[in-house]
């Protein structure tokens, strides 16, 4: 089958609710292959799927990410071009200075508490639901990152749900199949209304500082203390805490049937903390919340093999990546205690995630509280993936807490 048969099958529906047939058959192709150009709907020249190559390709730093046509006249592109996930260097470098210091291990031992004060309340809500059938990610897996990042980034509690709405249509433009003018649309009005909730609560903080991250950073904006400006400040935390917590969402909700396909894990993970952290990285590679990425030639080169125009892109499948045979022996099979080199799910090099460590924390200390709290969980209905492949996760799943 030629690689624009198998982009075509990963589009499909079915692809999007299971792309690994895809990934496995792109595998056969190689680490990466040509797009030709009579392909239809062609809009990049390769696509990678080998680890050591999306590796590499990763860390060079002369692969850019290419902004939009356009992007000055829609506000969602203007957010996204003026924060660090999505520039270059030197603008990058300049503000990922800003935040390279908010995820110290100080920091993070500081949210321990908040993370399992969090993870203690959800879980006592869980208990008291009438009927002991609740959905895991409403009630479990999106209230732990989102409240811990709120406190942290310091967005009121309360907030949260009309957050939510609104970060919800910027993850549905950024699909690769999202770029509808009506999604456009959508997103530029949520990107609008964000960039007016942060103003007014940098406008509050300037007023009454307090502990968080926003308190500290309006402080030394004002002092010059940080080479950011206002607006690309509030670009920055409408993306920081999307990035911080969406795929803290879907490790948990990706992660749940799959840990329990294997009872005998489960039962260990309630009082092992170092298989905790085995599971989350595992969870992590085999279903990666974040699938496509994509990087611009820096000149006419040779990838793989692969003659790539300069400014063309390559589509880097994280997902395909990380079940590489060529890296993972037996890549379909869930093995917490696997070796070998980590998972690409937070990327490497300069876009590497900044909020990967605090995923990895609220993983590993919330699964053991999990299981032995309900030992007996079950998931009561087949998943239904989002849809995304971009950020591919279930935003659903009713499960049944075995009280």
């Amino acid at each position: 089958m030629e690689v624009q048969d198998l982009l075509t099958g990963l589009y499909s529906e079915q692809g999007r609710q299971n792309p690994y047939p895809w990934y496995a058959d792109l595998h056969r192709l190689g680490p990466v292959s040509a797009v030709p150009a009579r392909a239809e709907h062609r809009t990049v020249a390769a696509v990678a799927v080998g680890y050591d190559l999306i590796d590499g390709l990763l860390r060079d730093p002369r692969w850019t990410k290419q902004p939009p046509p356009g992007w000055e006249e829609q506000e969602i592109l203007r957010t996204f071009q003026t924060s660090m996930m999505f520039i270059n260097p030197p603008d990058h470098t300049r503000m990922r200075a800003v935040f390279s210091g908010t995820f110290t291990p100080r920091r993070l031992g500081a949210l321990e508490p908040v993370i399992l004060r969090v993870v203690d309340e959800l879980l006592d809500r869980m208990a008291d639901a009438g009927g002991g059938v609740v959905d895991f990610v409403a009630d479990f897996a999106y209230p732990i990152p989102a409240l811990v990042m709120a406190e942290f980034i310091g967005i009121p509690a309360q907030e949260l749900a009309w957050y939510r709405e609104r970060v919800e249509r910027i993850d549905e433009f950024l699909d690769v199949a999202g770029k509808t003018p009506q999604r456009l649309a959508a997103a530029n009005e949520a990107a609008d209304e964000l960039r007016a909730f942060y103003r007014e609560l940098l406008a509050h903080r300037r007023r009454a500082p307090g502990e968080d991250l926003i308190s500290g950073l309006v402080e030394a904006l004002d002092t010059g203390g940080v080479a950011l400006s206002e607006d690309e400040l509030i670009s920055n935390l409408i993306v920081l805490f999307n990035a911080s917590f969406v795929t803290t969402v879907y490790m948990f909700s990706n992660g749940l049937p799959l840990l329990l396909e294997h009872p005998e894990t489960v039962a260990a993970l309630a009082t092992d903390g170092t298989l905790a952290q085995g599971c989350v990285d595992e969870v992590l590679r085999l279903q990666s919340p974040v699938h496509f990425l994509a990087r611009a030639a820096p000149e006419d080169t040779v990838l793989g093999g692969v003659p790539v125009a300069r400014d063309d892109n390559v589509l880097i499948i994280i997902g395909a990546a990380n079940r590489d045979p060529a890296r993972f022996p037996d890549p379909d099979v869930f093995d917490p205690t696997r070796a070998g080199p980590p998972s690409l799910a937070f990327g490497v090099g300069l876009h590497f995630c900044l909020g990967a460590a605090v995923s990895r924390l609220e993983g590993r200390l919330a699964l053991p509280r999990l299981f032995a709290r309900f030992p007996r969980l079950a998931v009561t209905e087949t998943p239904t993936y989002s849809g995304s492949l971009f950020l591919r996760g279930i935003d659903k799943l009713l499960v049944s807490t075995g009280g």
